[in-house]
C-alpha cells in the first residue's frame, strides 16, 4: 500500500501517503510546521488556520520539557489558569474541584468531561492525565485541565471529520487517514493491531468509537514521543536501557 514504509523500517521520517511526512520527520526547508496544539489559554485555531504562537508544544503534547522530562511519579507543580481562559472552562474545573485544593483527581476529571458530552473510561482519563502532566500522580491543575479541554475539542473535530458515514465509529481506513492527518504513518500491521486493541467488540466490528479513538491516539502519540527522545538522529531506530524501556512502556499498560 502506498504511503507505508517497508517492513522493519520503523516509523517513517520521509514523505508518507499524500506527500505528508511521518510524525517526527524534519520538515523540508520552506515548508509549514506540523499542526500544533494551541498554547495554554488559547482556543484551538479553526481548520485551515494556524496558531498565532510559533512556540506551541506539539499537537497532543504536554508543555514544558516534553515527554520524559521528569520521573513518572514526580509530584505535580501547582498551576493557575492561563490568562484569557474561557470562563466556562474555569467554571467546569471549579465545579469538579469540590475540596477547593486547586487539583482534581481522575474521577473528578472524568465527571467534568462527561458534563460536555464526552464520556471516557478511567483508563482514557489516566492516559490524558499522564500525557498532559508527564507524571502518574493522577491529579491535574488548572493549566493542564485547560490544555486537555481545548485539545479534546480538536480531537473531537478530527474524529468527526473522518467518521464520514456518521456512524459514531471510524473503521480501519478512516483511522489510517486520521492518524496520517496527525502525522503518524503506521504500517498495515500496526494499524490492524490498533484496531483490534481499541475496538470495544474485541476486533469483531473492526471499528473504534470516539473514547477509544482518543485512547488510541494518546498511545501512539506518547510512545512515538518517547521513541523520538532516543532517536535523536531521526534514523528510525533507537537504543534503550532495560530501565528506560520499562519506564517508557509501563505507563501505557497500567493506565
Amino acid at each position: 500500500m502506498a504511503g507505508y514504509p517497508p517492513p522493519g523500517s520503523g516509523y517513517p521520517y520521509g514523505p508518507g501517503a499524500g506527500g505528508a511526512g511521518g510524525y517526527g520527520a524534519p520538515p523540508p526547508y520552506g515548508s509549514s510546521p506540523a499542526p500544533s496544539a494551541p498554547p495554554y489559554g488559547e482556543k484551538p485555531p479553526k481548520e485551515g488556520k494556524t496558531s498565532s504562537s510559533s512556540s506551541a508544544p506539539p499537537y497532543y503534547g504536554a508543555g514544558g520539557g516534553g515527554y520524559g522530562a521528569q520521573h513518572p511519579f514526580a509530584s505535580l507543580v501547582p498551576s493557575a489558569f492561563p490568562p484569557g481562559t474561557d470562563p466556562n472552562v474555569v467554571a467546569c474545573f471549579q465545579a469538579a474541584d469540590r475540596d477547593g485544593s486547586g487539583m482534581i483527581d481522575d474521577k473528578e476529571l472524568q465527571s467534568a468531561l462527561s458534563g460536555y458530552n464526552q464520556s471516557f473510561s478511567l483508563r482514557t482519563v489516566h492516559l490524558l492525565m499522564y500525557l498532559f502532566t508527564n507524571t502518574n500522580v493522577r491529579k491535574i491543575g488548572p493549566k493542564e485541565f485547560t490544555s486537555v479541554f481545548y485539545s479534546l475539542q480538536n480531537w473531537r473535530a478530527i474524529f468527526e471529520r473522518f467518521d464520514r458515514d456518521r456512524s459514531g465509529k471510524i473503521d480501519s481506513s478512516e483511522l489510517r487517514d486520521a492518524l496520517l492527518s496527525l502525522g503518524y504513518s503506521v504500517s498495515p500491521t500496526v494499524l490492524d493491531l490498533l484496531v483490534s486493541k481499541f475496538d470495544k467488540t474485541g476486533g469483531k466490528s473492526r471499528a473504534i468509537e470516539y473514547d477509544n479513538f482518543i485512547e488510541c491516539c494518546l498511545t501512539v502519540k506518547g510512545l512515538t514521543e518517547k521513541f523520538k527522545e532516543k532517536d535523536t538522529a531521526y534514523s528510525g531506530s533507537a537504543t534503550f536501557t532495560y530501565e528506560a524501556f520499562m519506564l517508557t512502556v509501563l505507563p501505557f499498560l497500567i493506565a
